[in-house]
């Protein structure tokens, strides 16, 4: 059984910052359960331009208001508490914070921890 608790992450190599975003990551890789968890907050006010070329990923948002864009079809939809989206074609897409955001990000396959976006807005596929 793993038991964790975010405020025990917070200010360690789990916790890991972006311009845009914090991503503090709960279940990573090395924990061998099939996927990660994160436990992310985009800022307000601010733009991130990603593709999960690599890797699938759930987010549900739980706290804040936003809109993600599609840059597949240009559909923008509305981020608030209680709004899943999955990006299950490694769908490019923007994230627009209004408010800080507050979201639970699954991926499949699991990250190392090591990750941010490279110029493409993706993560890169480590290999260990």
């Amino acid at each position: 059984m793993i038991v964790r608790r975010l405020e025990d992450l917070l200010n360690t190599e789990n916790d890991v910052r972006g311009d845009t975003w914090t991503s503090r990551r709960l279940l990573l890789r090395k924990d061998n359960v099939g996927f990660s968890l994160h436990d992310t907050i985009m800022k307000a006010g601010t733009e991130t331009t990603m593709w999960y070329k690599n890797h699938i990923e759930a987010v549900y948002c739980i706290e804040g208001e936003g809109q993600m864009e599609s840059l597949e079809d240009g559909q923008v939809y509305a981020l608030r508490p209680g709004t899943l989206y999955v990006l299950n074609k490694h769908d490019k897409h923007i994230v627009r914070p209004k408010t800080d955001v507050r979201m639970v990000c699954v991926f499949n396959p699991p990250v190392t921890g090591r990750e941010t976006h490279d110029e493409e807005g993706t993560y890169p596929l480590i290999e260990d």
